[in-house]
């Protein structure tokens, strides 16, 4: 059963950290494009794609050391379990409260400078990358349930949903910049994806407290 679990744990942890490294250059391509276009969607998307890499760094942490530790209480496992979890709701939460702020306040003022072709390209290629993950790791937890792989699930659930939102609003600026509808499909997809990712963050908090009981 040892060397089962030893098997199963190699392979996870390699796919999180692939995960991790592949998360890592997100910020900063991001971060450019939106520091120049001001879209509201981009500047969201750098926001939470930070938030999500320290969320996505913290995971890999917490179950790296989990398999390697010499250290099998129950309390410890469940402690570190909680604390990548709880770092994925934050991240989702606090991406949510950013995006919403940031969308908001495009429905009052709106400018577009330079290109998101960049940020478009990056979130095409991120619903085809995280719509894998999140495929690999659904099918982890139907080979054997882990509280911090169940956690990495559903961070990529959202993820996939988020670019795909990202992708509409971005390709609406691309196409027509400077049509007014474009202003509120920038703003609306930047506020739906906020309420998406604030709903998938708090729907994991009260597991975690059911979980202490």
């Amino acid at each position: 059963m040892m060397d089962l679990n030893k098997k199963q744990s190699k392979p996870r942890e390699k796919v999180m950290f692939m995960s991790l490294l592949l998360s890592a250059p997100g910020p900063i391509v991001t971060g450019i494009p939106a520091i120049m276009s001001h879209s509201a969607t981009q500047i969201a998307d750098f926001l939470r794609r930070t938030a999500e890499l320290v969320a996505l760094f913290v995971s890999w942490w917490v179950y790296r050391n989990l398999e390697r530790s010499e250290i099998h209480e129950d309390d410890y496992r469940t402690r570190m379990e909680h604390i990548a979890n709880f770092t994925v709701s934050g991240a989702m939460i606090c991406s949510g409260i950013a995006m919403f702020v940031v969308g908001v306040s495009r429905f009052f003022v709106y400018k577009i400078n330079g290109s998101v072709i960049m940020g478009l390209i990056i979130a095409i290629l991120g619903v085809v990358t995280n719509s894998w993950f999140w495929w690999r790791y659904r099918n982890m937890i139907r080979e054997k349930f882990n509280p911090v792989i169940s956690g990495q699930e559903k961070l990529y659930r959202a993820k996939t949903c988020v670019d795909l939102c990202v992708v509409i609003a971005l390709t609406s600026v691309a196409v027509a910049p400077y049509h007014i509808v474009t202003q509120y499909i920038d703003a609306v997809g930047c506020v739906i994806v906020a309420f998406y990712l604030m709903h998938n963050g708090v729907d994991m908090l009260p597991k975690k407290k059911k979980a202490e009981n």
